[in-house]
């Protein structure tokens, strides 16, 4: 598919999806871009900074996929956008996140908004293969990382265990995947 202009996308999810609330009065409370060609592990990512806010969408992931993967991609980076510059909480995939994709998912069948895209990657190599393997200590579930990422814990214990909040013992212990 063609690249097209996000902004017109972004308004009509806007409207469709957040009553409005990205864009009180027609101007969006974020900027939007499509990526230089060098974002190519990623769909797109929802950044905010001391002067800026913005969602990017990779170009060299999406251009070939139908436009239901934009659109998924988009709204995913916009309920990013939603909890954070509406709600004003802070979390990642957490319950107001999963709330709110779980709406947009029940109340249409255009696109599925996911927490992980399952995008083919460009010239995806053995080095692009996951090298750690992050495992629960309590639970044992175990999930496949390309870097090791420090104060990860467990999203179902810690919902289990600790109502939800992040706790120490949770921590995944990340090794070497074989």
């Amino acid at each position: 598919m063609p690249i097209e202009p996000l902004l017109p996308l972004f308004h009509r999810l806007d409207r469709e999806h957040f009553e409005g609330t990205l864009a009180p009065g027609g101007h969006a409370l974020v900027s939007l871009r499509w990526s230089d060609g060098r974002m190519t592990r990623t769909a797109g990512f929802y950044r905010r900074g001391p002067d800026l806010c913005e969602i990017v969408l990779s170009r060299p992931l999406l251009e070939p996929l139908p436009r239901e993967a934009v659109l998924s991609t988009l709204c995913h980076e916009m309920i990013h956008a939603w909890v954070d510059r509406v709600l004003q909480r802070r979390e990642v995939h957490g319950p107001c996140f999963r709330a709110r994709m779980a709406a947009i998912n029940a109340a249409q069948d255009g696109f599925v908004v996911r927490l992980r895209h399952s995008y083919p990657l460009p010239g995806a190599t053995d080095a692009a293969a996951p090298r750690w393997l992050a495992r629960c200590p309590r639970c044992g579930s175990s999930a496949p990382y390309r870097r090791r990422v420090r104060g990860l814990a467990c999203r179902h214990c810690c919902q289990a265990l600790h109502g939800g909040r992040w706790h120490a013992s949770c921590l995944l212990e990340f090794e070497a995947a074989r």
